[in-house]
């Protein structure tokens, strides 16, 4: 059954990147159905004031700013009677959860996961929740997002040679989550202008609802010790002699495959960078959570480690003396900790000009923009001849990264809960 429902998917997806008209009649009437069901299986369920629910990633991992706001709450006094629900695509892998007698596990897209949304008075997400559910009135539903923005979104998206969206298609999403939403969370002033046009939140009068607090999932990178290193590193089984580049490059929207999804073709030749960089060096190699590949790294077994499906990159960032990526947001937080970066931009042109274009100016990088691998190899080995933490680095984080001081969670909790919490 599960062979030929993911044939009939595949079948589909194939016709819908086709045919835009009929893509979006199919969505129109899916969304519809699903709406409908949702609301006809949470009528008459109460929303409970002190449970909140948690989600990242649509359920691929505990990690980012719902687990670092759960974690504040969990080991806060002040709210030690409230329960939390997280929702997660295994049960299995992420059961230890529910150990925690305040804690329960529900499956994404299942119906205790409908039922569970319901419960919940507090829904804290770091992706646009899905389109055909609705929080009820009282129920308070956080946008998080994942990342300061680096490349265009939603409204702001001036051409799209996205696989599956339309610019019209996008600008719907962003629209209906808005409309959803009582905050969006912006970790600085910079972010917050840029979430209000691409959420339209200025045109619709809905600019209030941007909470401008600094990312609670940054307070990590403010707060580890070198015993939190240590348990990283041999966790991962990296050696204690070699310095650590962690490669995390974004995806590339119009890379989809039907019955897969986004898809990534690395492009760089990992046998190359082992003879020049293996005696020094290792890399950690992380994909942007969209991308279906399945990476097979065997060959560079001991130099190339895939940690795609590690949960928490803030870990990875901390072990890491040097960052790659090209489009990726990661840069905004891995600058937090004032070491190297590297942007690997060997398609600039056409990712600028025909995907999605750029927020900044490409000047304001805190590093250098390599576009050929061979230059990219000399710098990693020569990087003390060009890296200092400079002026130039300083008022790149003055600008952006000024809120992640360690206190975001506090101050999110605080600005989100604490104030029902007065009331009651």
């Amino acid at each position: 059954m599960n062979a030929v429902r993911k044939m009939i998917r595949k079948g589909a997806t194939a016709v819908a990147k086709r045919n835009v008209p009929l893509r979006k009649f199919m969505r129109f009437g899916m969304n519809t159905y699903r709406k409908t069901k949702y609301a006809i299986n949470t009528i008459g369920v109460k929303a409970d004031e002190k449970t909140v629910m948690f989600n990242a990633f649509n359920g691929k991992s505990y990690s980012c700013t719902p687990k670092a706001v759960y974690e504040y709450m969990l080991s806060s006094e002040e709210y030690k009677d409230y329960k939390f629900i997280w929702v997660v695509r295994n049960l299995e892998l992420y059961g230890w959860l529910a150990d925690n007698p305040r804690t329960s596990i529900v499956k994404n897209k299942s119906k205790e996961y409908t039922k569970a949304l319901a419960v919940a008075k507090y829904w804290i997400f770091n992706y646009r929740i899905y389109d055909y559910i609705y929080p009820k009135k009282g129920q308070v539903y956080v946008q998080c997002w994942h990342g300061t923005p680096l490349k265009r979104l939603g409204y702001d998206i001036e051409h799209s040679n996205n696989a599956m969206n339309s610019s019209e298609e996008i600008q719907y999403k962003y629209r209906t989550d808005a409309e959803k939403f009582k905050y969006i969370l912006s970790p600085s002033a910079f972010a917050s202008d840029k979430f209000a046009s691409a959420w339209n939140l200025n045109e619709t009068g809905q600019r209030d609802k941007v909470l401008e607090a600094g990312y609670p999932r940054n307070d990590f990178l403010q707060n580890y010790d070198q015993k939190c290193l240590s348990r990283i590193k041999e966790e991962l089984k990296i050696p204690e002699d070699k310095k650590v580049l962690l490669y995390a490059p974004t995806w590339r929207d119009n890379q989809h495959v039907a019955g897969v999804g986004y898809v990534y073709s690395n492009p760089v030749d990992f046998a190359k960078w082992r003879e020049t960089l293996g005696e020094d060096w290792v890399i950690l190699f992380r994909a942007h959570y969209l991308v279906a590949d399945a990476f097979d790294f065997e060959e560079y077994k001991g130099f190339v480690y895939d940690v795609s499906k590690y949960n928490d990159i803030n870990e990875l960032y901390v072990i890491s003396d040097m960052l790659i990526t090209d489009y990726s947001s990661v840069f905004f937080d891995y600058a937090n900790l004032k070491r190297p970066i590297l942007f690997y931009m060997y398609d600039l042109d056409a990712y600028k000009n025909e995907l999605r274009g750029f927020y900044i100016d490409l000047e304001e990088l805190p590093g250098p923009i390599v576009e050929a691998e061979e230059v990219l190899i000399e710098k990693i080995q020569n990087w003390e001849s060009w890296f200092s933490y400079d002026e130039h680095y300083r008022k790149f984080n003055d600008k952006y990264n000024y809120l992640n001081d360690g206190n975001a969670s506090k101050r999110f909790v605080e600005r989100v809960i604490g104030g029902a919490v007065e009331k009651q």
